[in-house]
């Protein structure tokens, strides 16, 4: 069964990448969960209780 971090499925299917419009892929982390693009930039945006950051400020750059 995949994770969802608590989203709605359907918001996991329309939201995308803020940077390069990719498609976001739930990730369970120590600290709850992110988003991390499947795109060309690899960007992971942090899931705070809850709710999505889509914020490229926010995000965490692949290493």
């Amino acid at each position: 069964m995949a994770t969802t971090l608590g989203l709605d499925e359907k918001l996991l299917e329309i939201i995308v990448c803020p940077q390069c419009h990719g498609a976001l892929s739930p990730v369970e982390t120590a600290d709850g969960g992110e988003l991390v693009c499947q795109g060309s930039c690899g960007y992971a945006y942090p899931v705070r209780d809850g709710i999505p950051v889509l914020l490229v400020d926010e995000a965490r750059k692949p290493a």
